[in-house]
């Protein structure tokens, strides 16, 4: 059987780079087209994802997807390919914070052109990497078709993108929604958390935390995603469905700090969900990145960190009294099983290390 041919947009990104690393150092692909904004030169790819990126079965191609003009262009036949069988959508705007109108034209004009173009040219199957943050407070396992309540600005608009796949003609989708996902080139799934745990090491201060330590926050580990996104692009069954991926650990906030304790031996509490109750949440992500913008730059001056793509700065939404807790059962009952079952002290360690090594992160707060 003849090997597929994968367009992958936003192939520069977290999930993109590993995702072309995993495809092929496993040898799936006959070719792989990377689209993104950003060049892999300026991306902050690792040493090992400069490889795989120079393997001859690798094109980049430049594109800004929200004009449809460049996403026509990147969706365009090469010397290589004259047709895309599966095509992974990871590009999108990322930053919190931003206006409706940014998220807009960056996700849901985004995710809409380059679904339009997937259909006009019959790709097998179209990949959407959408948001897990898509349901309420509360702390039950939360299975793709319950009640929807978008929590964050970026999943209000990844849901928008969501109902309006099922209107395109001859599209054979799949979404995904992730868990928060880490693993190496992680700057805001659980990379935010171990540089703040970092600074309050070098601080000699108990990193103390809003609400308690059962706020439900599933993870998964970058490697399982893209394992997903290749067992749900070879199976007809999973056309127009949206799946889960999360791993088995059932991580809270106290089980995430655990590691962190471990890993720097940084004192940890909590301020409850009474008095968090009573927080302005917004104030106080301003007075903690006031608090630990100056020790990381200090950091960064003293272990010659000159320029990094890494930031303790939080913004307010990661401080919400929200659980992210998905049931995985569907993809489970197609036989989909998840090869890192937990974060451990090793693979956040990992993560560290390898920012050390890029000369991004300071080697002073790395333990």
């Amino acid at each position: 059987m003849e090997k597929p041919t994968i367009l992958i947009l936003g192939g520069c990104g977290f999930i993109g780079r590993n995702l072309v690393a995993y495809l092929v150092s496993n040898n799936l692909v006959k070719f792989v087209r990377i689209v993104d904004k950003v060049p892999p030169q300026v991306a902050w790819l690792n040493s090992a994802h400069q490889e795989v990126f120079n393997n001859p079965i690798i094109e980049y191609k430049s594109a800004n997807l929200i004009n449809l003009d460049s996403c026509k262009n990147a969706f365009s036949p090469s010397s290589e390919v004259h047709t895309w069988d599966y095509v992974i959508n990871c590009a999108g705007e990322t930053k919190p914070a931003q206006t409706d109108p940014v998220y807009k034209e960056g996700i849901l004009k985004l995710s809409l052109n380059c679904a339009n173009q997937a259909a006009l040219h019959k790709a097998k199957r179209y990949i959407e990497i959408s948001s897990g943050q898509m349901f309420n407070a509360d702390k039950v396992a939360h299975k793709e078709d319950d009640a929807i309540k978008p929590w964050t600005f970026i999943a209000k608009w990844k849901r928008q993108v969501e109902t309006e796949l099922e209107q395109i003609p001859d599209l054979r989708y799949t979404i995904v929604r992730p868990a928060i996902t880490y693993g190496l080139g992680d700057k805001a799934g659980l990379m935010p958390r171990l540089m703040v745990a970092a600074i309050y090491k070098q601080l000699g201060e108990t990193m103390k935390l809003l609400w308690s330590s059962d706020l439900k926050l599933s993870t998964v580990h970058v490697n399982d995603i893209c394992r997903a996104i290749w067992f749900l692009c070879r199976r007809d069954d999973t056309v127009g469905q949206i799946y889960n991926v999360a791993d088995d650990a059932e991580s809270t906030q106290g089980s995430i700090c655990g590691l962190l304790t471990d890993i720097l031996d940084v004192k940890v509490d909590y301020y409850g969900n009474l008095v968090s109750s009573a927080v302005d949440l917004t104030a106080a992500a301003d007075d903690a990145n006031d608090k630990h913008l100056k020790p990381w730059a200090e950091a960064c001056r003293k272990d010659a960190v000159q320029n990094t793509p890494l930031s303790p700065h939080m913004d307010y939404e990661i401080l919400l009294p929200k659980n992210l807790h998905l049931d995985c059962s569907k993809i489970k009952k197609l036989g989909f099983e998840v090869s890192i079952p937990k974060p451990t002290v090793e693979n956040l360690q990992e993560i560290v290390r390898d920012y050390v090594d890029m000369k991004v992160f300071p080697n002073s707060l790395a333990s």
